[in-house]
């Protein structure tokens, strides 16, 4: 098996490749080892105590290292540990991993103008954000304000503030006059 790397533009996150599907559908995100009871893989990889985040999606795996450790060192840890963990043939997530797919949906049926902001965050900033290593969830808009939650290299990113204000903030307004503002929650 042959794993690559690939740098992400926050210094804190790496971004692993397997060659291989790592989610089904969706993605997870595990912020600390608590969370992560539900991924076997999560779980191996919180166990190397420089860990503080790991992401999850279609064919990527995210890292998040604490600001003491150094790429370097780290990363053979956990290559072997991802390496492991698929030659042996273990599950990535035990439970239905729908939570954070259907935290997207809202489970309610959208207005119009959720269902523009969903449609394009869906085709044109969530490919991209992938691309780092990250994604980007819609969260709820309310009085003009797009709230979405970062994960992945994107929580934490030094330029996340310029990608939402620069980026997905003036795409949205330019599409949809009814926008006024995108925050991070």
């Amino acid at each position: 098996m042959f794993i690559q790397t690939e740098q992400t533009p926050n210094p804190a996150t790496l971004k692993f490749l397997p060659g291989c599907a790592v989610m089904e559908s969706g993605t997870a995100n595990f912020t600390d080892p608590r969370s992560a009871s539900r991924s076997p893989l999560a779980e191996r990889l919180f166990a190397l105590p420089e860990v503080t985040g790991v992401f999850l999606a279609a064919d990527f795996i995210t890292i998040t290292k604490n600001g003491d450790s150094d790429w370097p060192q780290l990363k053979p840890a956990v290559l072997a540990a991802i390496m492991e963990h698929f030659t042996a043939g273990r599950p990535v997530i035990l439970a239905e991993a729908g939570e954070d797919a259907n935290a997207a949906e809202g489970g309610e049926e959208d207005d119009e103008i959720v269902t523009q902001i969903k449609e394009l965050l869906e085709t044109r900033v969530r490919p991209a954000v992938a691309m780092d290593g990250g994604d980007i969830i819609f969260q709820d808009f309310e009085d003009g304000v797009v709230y979405l939650h970062m994960q992945g290299s994107c929580s934490g990113c030094p330029s996340s503030t310029a990608t939402l204000k620069a980026g997905i903030e003036n795409m949205l307004r330019h599409y949809i006059p009814e926008v006024r503002e995108v925050c991070a929650v």
